[in-house]
């Protein structure tokens, strides 16, 4: 047999198996998530707007109080959207509730709750409290 027809005969023989276990991750992926789902831990499936939505709260939040000079917000607003202090409302909005402070300082003096739409026009400030 020639090497081209070897590698031919390899790959037809072979195929089936690494297809096959596409088919068995998919079906195992699958499984995990509607495991997920029924033991409701909340997945976000639009991380994007999430990301989006904490920037927003962040930004705004600075403003209000002076701009990046004057303020910075806790590190959980600046790193994964995931780990960002937040709640769902029923509207499908997100409401950020974060601590922030003068930039280069470990004190945190300013608590703010900022809401963001999930298409984000809509962003208000629910208030900005000294602590």
């Amino acid at each position: 047999m020639k090497p081209t027809q070897l590698a031919i005969a390899t790959l037809t023989l072979l195929s089936p198996l690494f297809l096959g276990a596409g088919s068995v991750f998919a079906q195992t992926e699958i499984e995990s998530t509607e495991s997920i789902e029924s033991s409701e831990v909340w997945i976000v499936s639009d991380a994007i707007e999430l990301n989006r939505a904490k920037n927003y709260a962040r930004q705004a939040a600075a403003r209000f109080n002076g701009g990046l000079e004057n303020y910075r917000a806790e590190p959980a607003m600046h790193g994964p959207s995931s780990e960002a202090p937040f709640i769902i409302n029923e509207d499908g909005s997100w409401t950020f509730t974060f601590l922030g402070g003068r930039p280069g300082s470990d004190v945190f003096s300013v608590e703010t709750a900022v809401t963001v739409s999930p298409d984000g026009e809509f962003i208000n400030i629910d208030y900005n409290q000294p602590l």
